[in-house]
């Protein structure tokens, strides 16, 4: 698998019998990585810890010529903690029971200050509510600004909205579920479906008469691992913005060097900006096309976009070949 998950690597390694798993962290130096390591959410029966490129290599070398042995410590704790997501709601003034959500994930981890993943992508959705509310917009459909929790530890809540939403019959009103998880400085947008493609680049010129460093760009396609997932496996039409980070930001994802210093003041107010015309743009468009998808033309999409591997390891393919 390409780009294979954390949670991917430690499901198999558990499935083949693995006591441990040891992560060797592929950015240089000695940076180190955390993250879920499940792809339930749910403890894992096995320890699994990082090492930091420089030391792993150096421990990889060692075992070419004879046996390593290593001791570590570990004082974990895991208890139930409540945990909220937080919610605002713009009502639409002609379709109230049409919703696009707009959300991006308050939690990080704490090796860091998770500025980039995902300060920047949570603050982008409250100052666009902010921008929202300062200039007093309503949509012909209903915005949701939504801050999820407990996204680093297995998308739990986004599987809680979602699963809410089924219950109480809310979530069939949503149209379009945009998430702005590390997006940077946005250069155009993405969909995982490609019905609005047309509508979305028009957006996409608008912006561009204000800004000519927007280049409009659409991407279609989808992809697992974020807030969108939970939505998408549903059939609701996803998207959002297509950003960029350095290299040497990508490094620290996850990890010790994740702080405050990577955020630009002009980047992410590009952020905002572009994010915002987007989100009002489908909200008050005449017509939508993208509609959702019933479950044969989602099990073809998954299928061409490769995710049947990982969705099978994670145990939520639900399809029977």
């Amino acid at each position: 698998m390409r780009n294979q998950h954390r949670s991917d690597k430690t499901a198999l390694a558990i499935k083949y019998g693995a006591n441990g798993i040891n992560f060797l962290k592929s950015s240089p130096g000695a940076i180190l990585l955390t993250g879920t390591a499940s792809v339930t959410g749910k403890l894992i029966p096995i320890p699994a810890v990082c090492i930091g490129n420089d030391d792993g290599m150096k421990l990889k070398e060692e075992l070419k010529t004879k046996p390593v042995t290593a001791t570590i410590m570990m004082t974990n704790f895991s208890g139930i903690i409540k945990a909220r997501n937080v919610i605002a709601t713009i009502k639409g003034r002609l379709h109230p029971d049409e919703k696009v959500v707009i959300g991006g994930h308050l939690d990080s981890w704490d090796l860091a200050t998770g500025a980039i993943d995902n300060g920047i992508g949570s603050f982008s959705v409250l100052d666009m509510a902010r921008t929202f509310k300062a200039l007093n917009l309503q949509p012909d459909r209903t915005v949701e600004f939504v801050m999820f929790m407990g996204e680093e530890e297995g998308l739990l809540g986004s599987k809680a909205y979602v699963k809410e939403g089924l219950k109480n019959g809310s979530l069939h009103g949503i149209r379009y579920m945009l998430n702005f998880d590390m997006t940077n400085d946005p250069k155009g947008y993405s969909s995982a479906t490609s019905e609005d493609s047309s509508l979305i680049q028009s957006i996409g010129s608008l912006v561009q008469e204000i800004d000519t460093s927007f280049k409009n760009t659409f991407r279609s396609g989808m992809g697992l691992h974020s807030d969108h997932q939970p939505f998408m496996l549903e059939g609701i039409p996803t998207g959002g913005a297509s950003g960029s980070l350095s290299r040497e930001i990508l490094n620290c994802y996850h990890a010790d060097c994740d702080v405050f210093s990577w955020v630009k003041e002009n980047e992410i107010k590009n952020t905002v900006r572009y994010g915002a015309v987007l989100l009002y743009g489908l909200a008050d468009a005449a017509a939508l096309n993208a509609a959702w998808l019933t479950d044969d033309a989602l099990k073809e999409k998954l299928l061409k976009s490769n995710l049947k591997e990982p969705l099978q390891i994670a145990g939520e393919w639900r399809w029977k070949d």
